[in-house]
């Protein structure tokens, strides 16, 4: 993309893939924190239409986040060795994400279809938990990305540092909610809107 501003259109999708995501996991939210078995599924049937809507909008936000990071990695110029070493991370970051993302969207389609099982807490956990450790694997190379390029150190340091403390947390309790790596991302997106490369202002 030509201008100041390289990357604002990726990170575009990426924030809007960010809201809807979470617009759609907010429909009937204290679901997530609620304990006892049979009173997330009494929750879950006065709330159901916004449920299953909020799936379907999860849904979307979750393949939507990868494919702005593949826009993002495509953006990213050939020239120098720094871009082509942040091409290949983003282009990292990107694949892992899109590895991750039919894992997620098969288990919303589950809880959409079967509110009682995801209520009682039915079926393996296995695909949420490898969704999640292929997010920690994308922060990680989302941070070595930013960090190759001229943007400010923080926004790098901030995507590198965040996949080792989620990995932990993962490897510890088997879980994390998953709104923690959309607000890295989201983060990232919001950061790519807004940032000018350095040449092109000069130009």
């Amino acid at each position: 993309m030509s201008g100041n501003h390289p990357y604002r259109r990726a990170g575009a999708v990426i924030v809007a893939g960010t809201v809807v995501w979470f617009v759609g996991i907010s429909p009937v939210s204290r679901v997530y924190i609620t304990p006892d078995d049979a009173e997330r599924l009494r929750m879950l049937q006065a709330g159901q239409r916004g449920w299953i809507t909020g799936q379907h909008l999860t849904a979307a936000g979750t393949v939507a986040v990868p494919v702005g990071f593949a826009a993002f990695a495509r953006s990213i110029p050939d020239s120098g060795t720094s871009h082509r070493k942040a091409k290949k991370w983003a282009y990292g970051a990107a694949a892992a994400l899109l590895a991750g993302a039919p894992l997620f969207v098969s288990s919303l389609a589950r809880r959409a279809s079967d509110i009682e099982g995801f209520a009682y807490r039915r079926g393996s956990n296995a695909p949420f938990l490898a969704y999640s450790g292929l997010h920690v694997v994308a922060l990680a190379a989302l941070g070595g990305s930013l960090l190759s390029l001229p943007v400010k150190r923080w926004i790098g340091v901030t995507a590198a540092a965040s996949a080792p403390i989620y990995g932990a947390i993962l490897v510890a309790k088997k879980d994390i909610p998953p709104f923690a790596f959309y607000l890295i991302e989201g983060l990232a997106g919001a950061y790519l809107i807004a940032w000018e490369q350095p040449e092109e202002r000069e130009a």
